[in-house]
């Protein structure tokens, strides 16, 4: 008798081990607290029906004694299994956030385990991603920011060498002095826009107007530059199509990608602004005739000091696309870029329409 009631407390601890390692399995911690609540009931129960079995065929106190141990001892070891199992998953995710917080940018959290703790691990993994690109971006602002001042401000300073020792005349270098303090301020102006639109300091008076006339002023404001490098400009858009923007805002968006395009543009080819009006928004396009887009530019061509091509975006620091997607999403519009058929490259931005 004493030999069925060990059997009957052992096949109670092997079901209750056996639930245990099931509730492990369980995807999410909602399902395990509640499986663990459930096995708590149940297992207690099954040991009180069997310790009755065993008092009716055995009528022996300690036998039912040892069936009862045995089956809150299981419950016991459960819950401290289950509890383990999810401890750990967070202690994976708990030693990546200290590893982070140390400056290791490449730390990241296994995401496995219940399904909370997988988001939770997904989620501290974003996070450290975003944090990395954000560092990287820094590090690019610092380089480029001084690159591109450093030019400039190296011509200043031979030129100035220059006057100086009288081996050129005033008159000489003036114009270069002062197309240079423009290169200067300009990129100062830039590097402030973009710092407004980061901190979200930067507020627009948005009316509802047509965009005919920005697109026209737009146009006149690189004509000049086309007319030297022989690029047709042209415009298709409807006098009667309004949108609500802020002008200054969207003619400085325009000037950009109009400027980037034809900067790609080869001599002889074509610029062209179209205008589309849809549901809700209007959406505003920019077309040359040059040679396209890559996979590389479509997916990195609005980030700041990116350029595709150095030898002939020399000129500009590399923030204008990325001024002008910031600008855009101020006024709650989207930007991209798509290789246009035929040939060539078109930036599409929307406007709100009402």
């Amino acid at each position: 008798m004493i030999g069925t009631a060990v059997l009957v407390a052992l096949a109670t601890l092997a079901v209750g081990l056996g639930l245990a390692l099931l509730l492990r399995r369980l995807p999410t911690v909602r399902l395990q607290l509640a499986a663990l609540a459930v096995l708590a009931v149940t297992l207690p129960l099954g040991a009180v029906l069997l310790s009755g079995w065993v008092m009716f065929h055995m009528g022996d106190d300690k036998n039912i004694l040892a069936v009862m141990a045995l089956s809150a001892l299981t419950a016991i070891v459960a819950a401290l299994l289950v509890a383990r199992s999810i401890a750990d998953a967070i202690d994976r995710v708990r030693d990546a956030s200290v590893e982070l917080a140390g400056g290791d940018l490449t730390s990241r959290a296994p995401e496995t385990g219940p399904q909370e703790v997988a988001q939770l691990a997904a989620s501290f993994n974003e996070m450290g991603a975003s944090l990395a690109r954000l560092f990287d971006t820094r590090r690019e602002l610092v380089a480029w920011a001084s690159h591109d001042l450093r030019t400039p401000l190296a011509n200043m300073q031979a030129m100035l060498e220059a006057l100086e020792d009288d081996l050129a005349a005033p008159a000489e270098y003036v114009p270069a002095l002062r197309e240079q303090v423009g290169i200067l301020s300009q990129l100062v102006d830039d590097l402030f826009e973009l710092a407004r639109i980061d901190a979200g300091a930067l507020t627009l008076e948005l009316r509802e107007l047509p965009i005919e006339p920005v697109v026209s002023s737009s146009l006149r404001g690189v004509e000049a530059e086309a007319r030297l490098r022989n690029v047709t400009l042209a415009a298709n858009v409807d006098a009667r199509v309004r949108a609500r923007f802020a002008p200054d805002k969207v003619e400085r968006v325009l000037m950009n990608l109009l400027t980037n395009a034809l900067r790609h543009t080869p001599t002889d080819g074509s610029v062209a602004v179209r205008v589309e009006p849809s549901a809700g928004e209007v959406c505003v396009l920019v077309e040359d005739t040059g040679e396209g887009l890559d996979a590389e530019a479509q997916a990195r061509m609005f980030e700041r000091f990116w350029r595709g091509d150095r030898s002939r975006s020399s000129r500009g620091a590399g923030l204008g696309l990325a001024i002008a997607r910031g600008l855009v999403e101020a006024h709650g519009g989207r930007i991209w870029a798509e290789d246009r058929e035929g040939g060539g490259a078109r930036v599409c931005f929307t406007l709100p329409s009402s």
